[in-house]
């Protein structure tokens, strides 16, 4: 089934020969568009800081977003743990709503 409510767009990343395809849910592009903002800005940076091998510096691109989603997701699921944990505890208080 055809998903007609998508568009394409193009995203660059760093220095690479060809921009990179996607098909996307249109309220999707802002985020995608910083994504593309975000690496490029830190490639340019760490290209400048390191003067390394492109694939290198865009190695360690991915490895610093890789590691900050990790850390982000961590703390999502202790924030989750709290709230559910929470609730379990209002219902005991409350009698489960009855």
């Amino acid at each position: 089934m055809a998903d007609n409510n998508k568009e394409k767009i193009w995203i660059q990343l760093a220095d690479a020969a060809n921009p990179i395809a996607l098909s996307i849910n249109p309220e999707e592009e802002e985020n995608y568009r910083k994504a593309e903002e975000l690496v490029n800005t830190l490639w340019k940076k760490w290209m400048n800081r390191f003067n390394g091998e492109s694939a290198d510096v865009l190695g360690r691109v991915a490895f610093q977003f890789a590691r900050l989603y990790l850390e982000a997701y961590g703390e999502n699921r202790q924030v989750n743990e709290f709230l559910n944990d929470l609730d379990n505890r209002l219902d005991a208080l409350l009698g489960d709503g009855e």
